[in-house]
């Protein structure tokens, strides 16, 4: 039987894997294991949960107490009152842009959020990843894409089903979990988190971000993975 290699293993992708810290996830994988069992979060893992649950977000103010979590930080699990710097959901200016065009018709340039990103564009030289205007215009028709087909099929398809798969839910929806299970928008993946609202999507995957210790000792986590609400 031949055992397939991972992704992040094979030769062409070890840089990937390296810069996207692949190594430092793996140990600590290993470390939430040992300290938690089998209900540990695995960095970068992909949770089904319910739309509507995602009502609030993290709200990080860049000091040791609340810092700004990122990808790298997948998986991590963290005590603290992190957790309890949330506000509501709604009003962000990306999804506002994606209301104003899906629903108002409003072309993506005509929005407030294309005239931002053009402008740090021609003063920063690359914005989300793009390196011109015709390189945005580019991600937006994508955008439209994404939204027709989740309108047609009623979901959002996880990383896994997708061309640039690269490992469990990385790049996906970014969303942490709070010590009472409550789940917490963060930045990453918020045109399609906005999709999913505008279309109001049942369910939607999303890649874990930091875990307070509390949601996986009340077993709270272990409900979110196997689909419950907790």
């Amino acid at each position: 039987m031949t055992l397939a290699v991972p992704r992040t293993l094979l030769p062409h992708n070890l840089p990937r894997s390296l810069k996207l810290r692949v190594p430092n996830k793996a140990a600590r994988d290993l470390w939430n294991r040992l300290r938690f069992g089998a209900d540990a979060p695995m960095s970068d893992e992909c949770l089904m949960v319910p739309t509507a649950a995602v009502r609030l977000r993290y709200l990080h103010r860049g000091t040791a107490e609340l810092p700004r979590f990122r990808r790298r930080h997948s998986g991590l699990v963290m005590g603290g009152d992190w957790d309890l710097s949330v506000a509501p959901i709604g009003g962000e200016l990306k999804e506002a842009a994606c209301r104003a065009h899906f629903l108002g018709g409003v072309p993506w340039e005509a929005t407030e959020l294309f005239t931002k990103l053009a402008g740090e564009l021609r003063e920063k030289g690359e914005v989300d990843g793009c390196r011109s205007l015709a390189e945005l215009r580019a991600r937006y028709e994508v955008l439209d894409r994404i939204y027709d087909e989740a309108r047609r099929t009623g979901r959002l398809r996880p990383q896994r089903e997708l061309s640039g798969y690269f490992r469990r839910e990385y790049g996906g929806i970014f969303v942490h979990v709070g010590r009472d299970g409550r789940l917490l928008r963060s930045s990453g993946g918020a045109h399609r988190f906005a999709i999913a609202r505008i279309l109001a999507l049942p369910r939607i995957p999303v890649q874990v971000g930091v875990v307070h210790p509390e949601a996986v000792t009340r077993g709270l986590y272990r409900a979110l993975r196997e689909g419950r609400q907790p």
